[in-house]
């Protein structure tokens, strides 16, 4: 039977070559799965205190392991070459009941296993309690994005500042994540900077994070939640402690600005509080949150710096990406981004707890001015988080500080 689909003869070489191919093309696959754009994850990023520890406490469990492997394989190749059958016309000597011998393979794992264990508690006890200097972010979770909270910010219209799919902290200082969910169980994880906690309903974990090095940091839900789990992502911007008290003082003073009279802004903030009722169109204010404004929602992320933002779609596109895919994601975001609860406003259906559901219609323009007002929440450039920081893969930009390279 002809396998050469091609036709053409393989010469000498030629299946080993191909072999060759797919294992290169299997392992830059392996590499690049779970990375965007130029975005750099490595758990060995040893700006952060938390990577750090868990480095020089697997130094220890590397060398046990190469200890362990030169030594059995030694034993073995040792024991082959010296009773080979042609090596030896008598029977080999018993050693049944050898006490020294078997001392020495019970010592030896048990030492190992103390020292291991002497280890990991000392880095768990490092690592666990969270420092009373520490600063405090809470991150909810919800199928598929995240809120992330501030609580030593009070917001001078209420509530406390919060921010949809970014994340910010301050550089060397231990930040204490207190992370729940909303629904379903998810996991919080930045490899750069430190470890992965589960967020289950109802309860609240609390660990510690930290970086030494301002830039831009992936983070990714790591516990399969549905059918955007790949989809939902966040980003980290590590700011220096000035900018970063910067940042939460102008936040707690911000309040939403008030749209010109007449402007596509004004249009489309009273399509975010009323919706359109006539076509079924629901109002963006039951579900989400803008600060200085009766829109108080909580099912969806906060809105409040929306136009801060770099990110769209809980980090499905960044840059001039979002900017392009903002209005097709207000149209019909369960159509981009399966599994999403956010109503289409194309006309087109959805599921909500399994319910078919059809969705309000808006027009192009209608759209357009919804985008409008929400570009228009900007943060004051001093408290711009993206400030220095450009996002990578949009036209023109360069590559970013920190975990972006």
């Amino acid at each position: 039977m002809n396998t050469n689909q091609s036709g053409r003869a393989r010469g000498p070489g030629g299946g080993r070559a191909l072999f060759v191919r797919g294992i290169l093309l299997t392992a830059g696959a392996a590499l690049l799965t779970g990375c965007q754009s130029n975005q750099f994850i490595t758990l060995g990023d040893m700006a952060s205190a938390y990577n750090r520890e868990i480095f020089w406490m697997s130094v220890w469990a590397i060398a046990f392991s190469i200890i362990i492997f030169v030594g059995v394989s030694y034993a073995l190749f040792a024991t082959v070459r010296r009773f080979r059958e042609e090596n030896n016309s008598a029977e080999p000597a018993q050693f049944h009941g050898n006490n020294r011998l078997e001392v020495v393979l019970v010592a030896v794992p048990v030492l190992i296993v103390i020292v291991l264990s002497v280890l990991t508690v000392r880095s768990m006890a490092r690592l666990n309690p969270t420092p009373e200097n520490a600063t405090v972010v809470s991150a909810l979770s919800r199928q598929f994005w995240w809120n992330f909270s501030y609580p030593s910010a009070t917001a001078a219209a209420g509530g406390v500042v919060t921010n949809g799919n970014e994340m910010v902290m301050p550089t060397r200082n231990p930040v204490a994540v207190t992370i729940t969910s909303g629904d379903v169980m998810h996991a919080f994880w930045a490899p750069n900077l430190g470890g992965q906690r589960n967020a289950t309903p109802g309860t609240e974990k609390t660990w510690q994070i930290d970086t030494d090095r301002p830039g831009v940091y992936q983070g990714n839900c790591s516990l399969l939640c549905g059918a955007s789990h790949a989809n939902m992502r966040f980003k980290v911007i590590a700011l220096e402690p000035e900018r970063y008290n910067t940042f939460l003082r102008v936040a707690a003073e911000y309040r939403a600005p008030t749209p010109a009279p007449g402007s596509a802004e004004e249009r489309g903030y009273q399509l975010f509080m009323q919706g359109k009722p006539s076509t079924g169109a629901l109002a963006c204010a039951a579900c989400h949150r803008v600060q200085g404004t009766p829109a108080n929602g909580a099912a969806g992320p906060d809105l409040s710096f929306f136009g801060t933002r770099r990110t769209l779609g809980a980090g499905m596109w960044e840059g001039a990406e979002a900017e392009r895919m903002l209005i097709p994601w207000l149209a019909n975001s369960p159509g981009v981004k399966p599994g999403s609860l956010m109503p289409p406003y194309n006309g087109a259906t959805y599921k909500v707890n399994g319910q078919v559901q059809k969705g309000g219609v808006l027009t192009e323009q209608e759209l357009s001015d919804i985008a409008a007002y929400l570009r228009s929440l900007r943060l004051p450039e001093e408290a711009d988080y993206w400030r220095d920081s450009p996002v990578i893969g949009s036209a023109g930009d360069a590559a970013p500080r920190g975990g972006t390279q």
